[in-house]
This record gives C-alpha cells, sequence and structure tokens, in this order.
C-alpha cells in the first residue's frame, strides 16, 4: 500500500566515532554501513588522483575537487589516512582553511566518500526500481531525500515513470513505445521543510519531499530503460 524511502545517513550513525562518518570526533576512517568491502581509507589510499578527484566532483559538488585529490595522493605517499581527523585535516589545508565559511571544508568530500563507499546512488534506483515492482495500484511511493543528486534521481525516476520524461517528444509518448506510465505525480514541485521546522532541527534544511500513486501498469524492464541513471555514476 506504500513505502517511504529516507536517504542519508541518520544522526545515531553520524554521532558515533567509531563509524566514521563524521570529523566531529576522531574516529577510524570507515564509514560502511554494513561493514563490508572497501572502506573510505581504502579509497583515500588506493584510489588514483583522478578517481579520487571524480568521486569528489560528482558526489560532493566540490568544485576543488581536483586540488583536495592531489593533496590526498601527496600526503599518503608519505603517511596512509587512518582516521577522520587526519583527512579532514589535510582537505582543510588543501583547500586553504575556513576563512569564517559556516560548514567545515571537508564537509562535501566526507560526503562524497561515504556515497561512494556505500554506493549510495545505486542503492537509491535499486529501491525505487523494487517499489515500482511490489507497489500494488494506488499504493504511494514517498522519497525524503537531503542531497542534489539523490533529489535528481527520484526526479528523473518518476519524470520516465509518469510520463513526463523532457527528452520524449510529448507527439511521440511513453505508450507509443508500449510502456504505460507506472506512476502519476500529483505534486510536480517537491515539499520542503518550513522555517520553523529548520530552527528545530537544522538538519531538515536539506530535505526534499516527493511522492506519488502507483498505476495499474506492469513494472518497466530496468535493464531495458534505465534512463534515472545519472552519467558517472
Amino acid at each position: 500500500d506504500g513505502i517511504m524511502l529516507d536517504l542519508g545517513v541518520s544522526s545515531f550513525q553520524i554521532d558515533e566515532a567509531g563509524r566514521g562518518f563524521s570529523f566531529m570526533r576522531d574516529g577510524p576512517l570507515d564509514m560502511r554501513m554494513e561493514k563490508r568491502g572497501p572502506s573510505a581509507a581504502d579509497a583515500v589510499n588506493h584510489l588514483t588522483e583522478g578517481e579520487l578527484a571524480d568521486i569528489i566532483h560528482i558526489l560532493g559538488e566540490e568544485h576543488a575537487a581536483r586540488r583536495i585529490a592531489r593533496e590526498l595522493v601527496h600526503r599518503r605517499r608519505s603517511q596512509p589516512f587512518t582516521t577522520t581527523l587526519d583527512l579532514a585535516d589535510v582537505v582543510e589545508k588543501a583547500l586553504g582553511g575556513r576563512r569564517g565559511k559556516p560548514t567545515h571544508p571537508a564537509t562535501r568530500t566526507f560526503q562524497a566518500l561515504r556515497m561512494w563507499v556505500n554506493d549510495e546512488s545505486g542503492e537509491l534506483v535499486r529501491a525505487l526500481a523494487a517499489a515500482e515492482r511490489v507497489l500494488k495500484p494506488g499504493g504511494r511511493l514517498v522519497i525524503v531525500t537531503f542531497h542534489s543528486i539523490e533529489d535528481r534521481i527520484v526526479k528523473l525516476f518518476l519524470r520516465s515513470r509518469s510520463g513526463n520524461d523532457p527528452g520524449v517528444s510529448r507527439h511521440l509518448p511513453k505508450m507509443a513505445k508500449g510502456k504505460a506510465p507506472t506512476f502519476e505525480v500529483l505534486q510536480r514541485k517537491a515539499v520542503e521543510a518550513s522555517e520553523a521546522e529548520t530552527a528545530s532541527n537544522p538538519r531538515a534544511r536539506s530535505a526534499r519531499l516527493r511522492w506519488a500513486l502507483r498505476t495499474e501498469a506492469p513494472a518497466w524492464n530496468v535493464d531495458a530503460d534505465d534512463g534515472f541513471r545519472l552519467p558517472g555514476l
């Protein structure tokens, strides 16, 4: 009848130093949700400079990604990264310090590494496709995102599945290709937190909520039509 996705990392995970998600407290440079696969330390210490720059630029939306990647590779030659504060300090130095900025200079880099380590964009794509398969007609899909890339993936998915993909001519709708819309979007604009809510809960400031109703059309073949993926992810 309904599926809700509340994306990102929980406050409990961020505040637990041992998980390595935050630089607010020193801890092991891990960031893995399930403690499986490469950690953030593995990524920083072994990926190429180009790979690190792409991750930080695409997932962190950091304009100085190449400068940061270059500094990370230079530093790891003499000493590998093992802790969160060590990484945060090097990123801060690469960007020339805080200079009165309200957020820590390493925020985007940490966000990018966390998203890469846990394949968060891929998990979201798979979750949306699964929701399309299991929701019954009239069921609601509700997604809360906290990152522009997440929100863009959701927006592109719902556009595509509702027949409102701007890349398709209005004279040649999706139905002409044998694919009827699987969702009906009743509210195009994302719902954002009010000023009162962000005042009491600052972490809600970047939240975006989108929702849609499941139609009676059969689920699309994800492999055959995966147009809501983002380039480079």
